[in-house]
């Protein structure tokens, strides 16, 4: 699965004033920004930053850990009897088989780490999306299914943006409940593709907004910003379901 990150198409005058990185706190926060931060406050604010829970994702068993800057993030699976386990932090990625650690090779850490931080990331929106990498940008507004909508485009930086950074990302942000009820992005790798998701099963777990989502696509090449039309006219293949289950705070 990719990273995060949107299609830029319309400047505001009001975005015109000077952004700021999340790392400098002295100069005033963009409209963009403000919109991320009162999203994030929505679905758990501080709660993140010390949150330690546990789910199960297609039959395998996650936790995340956070404190502050550092996390804990594991996987366990079970195939034929088999238990692999996986933990990523800050200094890299493990992995034991039945009990016995495994020696790792820099394109395994790196493959086994997409993985396990794909799922939690998404699991998690909005957290990362104040990182230090993450780049926001007010596009716009919108109605879908007589709601209205602020349009966050996010892109990341090359440097701390993971292979994937040049992907695009737009987040529907609920003007009322400050919620994410929709994201889309694209990817280049594997020739390529286009996602739209929509949010459901919405519910508070011990302070913490955890959603559902129902993952469709479109033909490569589809602007992002389209897509919300495209959904109202059913004209989105629907993929698969994206459903966090068995949530508990740990």
């Amino acid at each position: 699965m990719s990273r995060l990150l949107l299609l830029v198409i319309v400047t505001l005058s009001i975005a015109s004033c000077k952004t700021t990185k999340d790392s400098d706190k002295s100069l005033p926060l963009s409209r963009a920004e403000l919109i991320i931060e009162n999203t994030i406050q929505a679905h758990g604010g501080d709660q993140y930053d010390s949150a330690h829970y546990g789910f199960t994702f297609r039959k395998n068993a996650y936790t995340f850990h956070n404190n502050d800057d550092q996390y804990k993030y594991t996987v366990v699976k079970e195939k034929d009897g088999i238990i692999t386990k996986d933990v990523m932090h800050n200094n890299g990625m493990t992995r034991e088989i039945d009990g016995v650690s495994i020696p790792l090779t820099a394109d395994d850490q790196f493959r086994y780490s997409q993985g396990v931080n794909s799922v939690i990331y998404f699991a998690t929106l909005p957290h990362k999306l104040k990182d230090k990498s993450v780049n926001k940008k007010y596009i716009g507004e919108t109605t879908i299914r007589n709601k209205n909508y602020d349009i966050i485009l996010i892109t990341f930086d090359e440097e701390g943006g993971g292979k994937d950074h040049d992907d695009q990302y737009h987040y529907w942000i609920n003007k009322e409940t400050k919620l994410i009820d929709y994201l889309a992005y694209n990817y280049t790798v594997n020739k390529g593709g286009v996602r739209f998701r929509s949010a459901y099963n919405t519910r508070n777990v011990d302070g913490i907004v955890f959603q559902d989502y129902i993952n469709f696509k479109a033909p490569v090449g589809t602007p992002l910003i389209d897509l919300p039309r495209l959904y109202e006219a059913n004209q989105l293949t629907q993929l698969s379901l994206i459903e966090t289950e068995n949530i508990k705070k740990l």
